[in-house]
């Protein structure tokens, strides 16, 4: 039988129809994908064996929730993807504004039209999704927004007394009745603002000006905070946070494959730069690096923490660095060269958190810095530490498998990488650096040609983290020679791709 057919209380009544508040419905739900081995938070990365469990615990519980961590921690996506444990449908009686259960009804309008019609009171269903209410907490926020008022306006139009209950303009937690409720950044919200919801959490019930009634809700209460914002812009009052039965704690991904699953899955890439635009695993870890060195960067807030966005917004600009490289050149297919990782810095700037000395080098040197301390963490995960080959004194240019190339630009040379270049002309410019690739074919024998072009150009970026040659950013290329030379040239125009200072501190 489609239960979703019944119109009426009698039907639902001779239906068999088995109501249950929303935690129990929730807890037998989470039951039964718990027994059949089903993901209950599908999609959600890196949390399989600590957030997650400790919510499924909290729900067992019948808990109100806390979520507590940095920006960027599937926080508010945690308490979404709690719909999905709810029923596909519930009833309600037609017409109510709080979805009164029709076992159970709690409004005026609801109680009264049950005693006039008993089993021919009419009802309708509500889906799972519409069950879901969520508030960003703001300064702004009132009690009427959240929990009601009295409607003057209402009252003049029914020609009602202010004393009747159908006065009241309820807000969104009671038009939430029977559903999830989520407030996003609770600490934003005015403290005189969180003492209105004491009652809701503690007795289950609101209370409005005015009038004795007290309307006891069904709900599922989920919050969010940053623990910054408890320096920062306000706290969660103490008598409201002792009410949040179950306080879970969020952290970002711990490993890089993790983080790189995570960009994977949220990257938005337009399907024709799909077909267009290769990217490697390289390069791919090379930007999800830039997060894990921003959030132990000296120059960043780690109060303020890194946002998962930042790595998923590099990744979707180094993959139109080189679609728009491809168009201006008119080539079918490219794919994503080091060169074009300087296109990431307008996604990092914009979300990292300076602390006093990173806003004295300035958000653009602080992002290069990072991109240069990922390009140097990286190196050594595919080539031999550089740092060991300076301390060792050795005669023969085959114990230092970068000498061949060092002593190329020790000669003078110099090898100037266009952003815009062809992938065929980059690809005879690398060549141009002896022993270059000589040395990725000693270590990566199976790359082709495309494959062995780009580690050549990784080559060069990460000798030049280890202060073994000199890099820099000039208009429209990246710059690459020997580190003497850059250094009696260190008044020349041009920004430096990482810190200068930083090179002159390796090299002595």
């Amino acid at each position: 039988m489609d239960i979703t057919k019944v119109k009426t209380f009698g039907e639902l009544l001779a239906a068999g129809y088995r109501n249950r508040s929303v935690k129990e419905e929730i807890r037998e739900n989470l039951i039964r994908k718990l027994t059949n081995k089903d993901a209950t938070f599908p999609g959600i990365i890196g949390y399989e064996d600590s957030v997650i469990p400790d919510t499924e615990r909290a729900l067992l519980s019948r808990h109100n929730i806390l979520f507590l961590g940095l920006r960027g921690q599937a926080k508010t996506r945690m308490a979404r993807q709690m719909i999905d444990l709810l029923d596909e449908y519930i009833p309600y009686i037609a017409g109510s504004e709080v979805n009164d259960d029709p076992f159970r009804p709690i409004s005026k309008y609801s109680r009264d039209l049950l005693a006039a019609k008993g089993d021919a009171t009419p009802i309708s269903w509500l889906h799972r999704t519409e069950r879901y209410g969520e508030k960003l907490a703001t300064p702004d926020v009132s009690v009427a927004d959240l929990i009601g008022d009295i409607d003057p306006i209402k009252a003049a139009n029914l020609r009602l007394n202010f004393a009747d209950e159908q006065v009241i303009h309820f807000g969104i937690i009671p038009k939430s009745n029977r559903g999830i409720f989520v407030i996003n950044e609770i600490p934003d919200l005015q403290a005189r603002i969180q003492v209105s919801l004491f009652n809701i959490l503690e007795e289950g019930d609101i209370q409005i000006r005015g009038f004795k009634l007290r309307m006891p809700l069904d709900m599922l209460f989920v919050f969010t905070a940053n623990p910054e914002d408890y320096t920062n812009r306000g706290s969660i009052v103490t008598p409201l946070k002792d009410r949040i039965e179950s306080q879970i704690l969020t952290h970002y991904p711990k490993t890089l494959d993790t983080a790189l699953a995570i960009t994977e899955q949220e990257a938005d890439i337009h399907a024709e730069q799909k077909g267009r635009v290769v990217i490697s695993d390289l390069v791919k870890r090379l930007i999800e690096q830039v997060s894990f060195e921003a959030r132990t960067s000296e120059y960043v807030d780690k109060k303020s923490g890194v946002s998962a966005r930042l790595t998923i917004a590099a990744f979707e600009n180094a993959v139109s660095a080189a679609e728009r490289r491809a168009i201006l050149n008119g080539e079918k297919e490219t794919q994503v060269w080091m060169s074009d990782l300087v296109g990431i810095v307008p996604s990092i700037t914009g979300k990292i958190e300076l602390v006093y000395e990173g806003e004295q080098e300035g958000p653009y040197q602080v992002a290069f810095n990072l991109l240069e301390k990922s390009f140097r963490s990286q190196f050594v995960n595919y080539f031999p530490n550089p740092d060991q080959m300076k301390k060792r004194k050795a005669d023969t240019k085959d114990e230092n498998p970068f000498k061949a190339i060092t002593h190329w630009f020790d000669k003078g040379n110099q090898l100037n990488l266009f952003f815009n270049t062809k992938d065929e002309e980059k690809i005879q410019q690398l060549y141009k650096v002896d022993g270059l690739h000589a040395l990725v074919k000693k270590y990566f024998k199976l790359a082709n040609e495309k494959e062995a072009a780009l580690l050549m150009e990784f080559v060069l970026h990460g000798l030049a983290a280890y202060s073994l040659i000199s890099k820099k950013v000039v208009e429209g290329k990246i710059e690459f020679k020997d580190l003497i030379g850059s250094m009696v040239n260190l008044g020349s125009s041009g920004g430096s791709f990482g810190s200068e200072d930083e090179d002159l501190d390796d090299f002595n």
